[in-house]
């Protein structure tokens, strides 16, 4: 093949590939170009080439139209082909005439919905049913109408700016959308303008930003604007479709304003026994501004003699100047006052004013009112000191009150007659002088605590009261006394010189140096030949033995008069120790005598306890007895057949028992066991009722009823069994305890 035919060939190829991937192409092949394919290709059929041209149809038309015309290149004409579309709306939305190719649209499309619809095409011989042409992809475009207005986005609209800003502030930016093709024509192509706001603002056209235009606007003027602004298509021209939107603009506060008083003098009034915290009076000084930067605080200037009897504080949540009182008052004292008060900005801001914008002051007097007041004494209390000894009639101190009114009233005194202390001392009701009107005894009563009145004797007659606080000194007028009721005793055993009782003093009197006590015996021209005393100089004497061999049978008390003496004026008294003899135990306690019994409480649980042994020993007691009774009967029956078999027996037999062995059949003889003796008898029966009384007390806590008490009962029952002390000391025994009606029988031939 020549190089000329393969680059045609080759062209043609291309050509061919071509007119299969961009649709909208229409391929037309010359005859020479057909006949060079045709001959490259022998033995594959001839493919032929479609012609059409790109498709268009308008959105929105709902007439029918023929859009295109679809044709291979070997249709002569003779309705010898015929067509078939398939792919998106077909049959539905487009439909292609058999014959002649042509594509009509049945109804009207939206753009907006769809764009553009991929069709496939096909050329079929009517004669052979064979494809004239292979199948074909095509594209129908909807062409864009401007049938969409302009939405806007993210309503609605609010936006903050400070006041007072420069001009040029970017307030917001607005967004609307179209939904026409933005490719086609200016159908999308939009334009904003401020149709409400202006002159304070103003939009950019092509990108919706909205500045401010308007210097210096001012919060406290106006402090919201509403600005409506319209996007409209087709770059503003007419025909176009517009829509609005408003924007909501609110203005920040700055603090541009200072504080305001609205009056230069505030006048207030307050009662001169106005407690101290009482609110006199409240001061406001105006702001424009808001928030923060309306915070102000309050000062108060005084001069020196006026300092701190007021003070002034800020209101956090009115922001109010709240004067208080901050000392008492005195109308007969200071009955007017007057100081300055200054309010200033917390935060000032001197880009907008200077700092001495940011304050205010004015002047504030205040009027001190008067009113009837009751009697003051001189001292908030009195406390006064007098020995118990006083003389009924000294006088033991004075109380003073005025009245502060500028009447200056006089007053009367009085004591609380609900007071303990009125039957002890009077008061003059004239110069209020207390005096005693009965002895006083400081063991009784050490502090006379009463208040006294002075009452005002004109116009209100107004009182007050003063507490009165009395000691009563203690002086030397009661003799020591033992501090209790000794009981001592001496052992028999005692020896020469061993401690007998220590004993000790008490005095109600208080002496400043605290007390000191002297132990001695009554003076005798004898000393006392049983016992000594001596002073341990610590408040406490020890009485001590003279002698030893003190017995019960000679004699069974002693009394030994101790004579007590203070530290003071030298009282003293004579207490008389009872001193008992006893036969005391080896670690020396005395059981008996020399030791009263003292009552003791008994719990509920120690009398259930003491009853249920009470009961236990009833029970075990009747068991015994019953016991005891069986066993005699049983011994008086034993003795009864011991003799009978002494008197059968021959002599030889008579301390023997016959013994029957059933290996050989025999009768043997078998010689008794001696009889023990009566001491080693009583021993046993000893050993036996202490192992019963330990078992008694081990056991004093369960009842008849339980396990444990009935596995003593069949204990001791077979401990009385296998007693080796019961007569008659043989084997005969072990029959005589057999008991009647055995199921087992007897072996024994005696029976027999």
């Amino acid at each position: 093949m020549s190089s000329g035919r393969l680059e045609e060939t080759t062209f043609l190829q291309m050509f061919r590939l071509l007119s299969l991937c961009i649709p909208g192409a229409a391929p037309s092949l010359s005859q020479n170009q057909r006949s060079a394919l045709a001959s490259s290709h022998a033995h594959r059929r001839l493919r032929r080439g479609w012609i059409w041209k790109q498709l268009f149809v308008p959105e929105e038309d709902p007439t029918p139209q023929v859009i295109g015309q679809l044709r291979s290149d070997s249709d002569r004409g003779e309705s010898s082909i015929r067509y078939i579309l398939s792919g998106e709306g077909a049959g539905d939305l487009f439909q292609i005439d058999e014959s002649t190719g042509e594509i009509w649209m049945l109804r009207k499309l939206d753009r907006e919905e769809k764009a553009s619809y991929v069709l496939q095409a096909q050329a079929i011989n009517r004669r052979s049913s064979q494809p004239e042409e292979l199948q074909s992809e095509f594209i129908i475009t909807v062409q864009d109408i401007n049938d969409n207005v302009p939405l806007f986005q993210n309503e609605p609209y609010e936006s903050s700016i400070p006041e007072m800003c420069p001009l040029g502030t970017t307030v917001a930016r607005v967004t609307a959308t179209d939904a026409d093709d933005p490719m086609f024509g200016n159908n999308a192509k939009l334009i904003y303008s401020i149709l409400q706001g202006e002159p304070y603002f103003s939009v950019e056209p092509k990108t919706g930003i909205i500045v401010t235009s308007w210097p210096n606007m001012d919060r406290e003027a106006r402090d919201q604007y509403l600005v409506v602004v319209q996007a409209k298509d087709m770059l503003g021209l007419s025909g176009g479709h517009s829509s609005s939107t408003t924007v909501t603009v609110s203005l920040t506060d700055v603090n541009d304003n200072g504080p305001t008083f609205q009056h230069h003098v505030y006048a207030f009034g307050v009662p001169e026994n106005a407690a101290v915290g009482t609110t006199v009076g409240r001061i406001m000084a105006e702001d424009g501004d808001i928030g923060i930067n309306a915070k102000m605080s309050y000062s108060l200037e005084d001069s020196l003699e006026e300092s701190g009897t007021f003070i002034i504080r800020t209101d956090p949540v009115t922001q109010e100047g709240v004067v208080l009182l901050a000392k008492p008052l005195d109308f007969e004292t200071k009955r007017r006052f007057v100081l300055a008060a200054e309010a200033v900005n917390d935060y000032p801001d001197t880009r907008f004013l200077p700092l001495d914008k940011f304050r205010d002051r004015m002047t504030l007097k205040i009027i001190v009112e008067d009113v009837d007041e009751p009697p003051v004494f001189l001292h908030p209390l009195y406390e006064w000191k007098v020995p118990e000894n006083v003389v009924v009639g000294t006088a033991v101190g004075s109380v003073s009150a005025r009245d502060g009114d500028a009447f200056d009233n006089p007053v009367r005194y009085s004591i609380d007659r609900r007071s303990d202390a009125i039957s002890a001392f009077r008061i003059d009701p004239n110069n209020g002088t207390v005096t005693v009107v009965q002895p006083l005894d400081r063991e009784t009563s050490a502090w006379h605590n009463f208040s006294a009145e002075a009452k005002e004797t004109a116009q209100g007659r107004l009182s007050s009261s003063v507490k009165l606080f009395i000691k009563v000194l203690d002086i030397n007028d009661n003799v020591p006394r033992l501090a209790r009721d000794y009981q001592p005793y001496i052992c028999e055993g005692t020896q020469p010189g061993e401690p007998v009782q220590l004993i000790s003093a008490v005095d109600p009197d208080e002496p400043v140096e605290g007390h000191h006590f002297y132990f001695s015996m009554v003076p005798d021209r004898h000393i006392n030949p049983n016992f000594t005393l001596r002073d341990n100089q610590d408040n406490t004497a020890s009485v001590m033995a003279r002698r030893s061999s003190f017995s019960r049978q000679d004699r069974s008390q002693y009394l030994l008069p101790v004579v007590l003496t203070d530290g003071g004026t030298a009282l003293s008294s004579t207490s008389t120790l009872t001193i008992s003899v006893c036969t005391c135990q080896p670690a020396g306690h005395c059981p008996s005598g020399g030791v009263r019994a003292r009552s003791m409480g008994v719990s509920l649980q120690s009398l259930i306890g003491l009853a249920v042994c009470l009961f236990t020993l009833t029970v075990l007691s009747v068991l015994l007895l019953l016991l005891r009774r069986h066993r005699r009967k049983q011994r008086e029956a034993l003795e009864v057949d011991t003799k009978e078999l002494e008197l059968e027996l021959p002599d030889v037999l008579s301390q023997k028992v016959l013994y029957y062995s059933p290996v050989g059949a025999e009768w043997a003889a078998v010689p008794l066991r001696p009889r023990p003796s009566r001491k080693e008898r009583r021993l046993r029966r000893e050993d036996v009722r202490a192992s019963i009384r330990m078992s008694l007390r081990e056991s004093h806590l369960i009842g008849p009823e339980d396990d444990v008490f009935r596995q003593f009962i069949l204990e001791r029952l077979a401990e009385a069994d296998g007693d080796p002390c019961v007569p008659p000391f043989d084997r005969l025994r072990t029959y005589a305890y057999e008991g009647a009606g055995s199921p087992a029988g007897s072996l024994s031939s005696l029976d027999s």
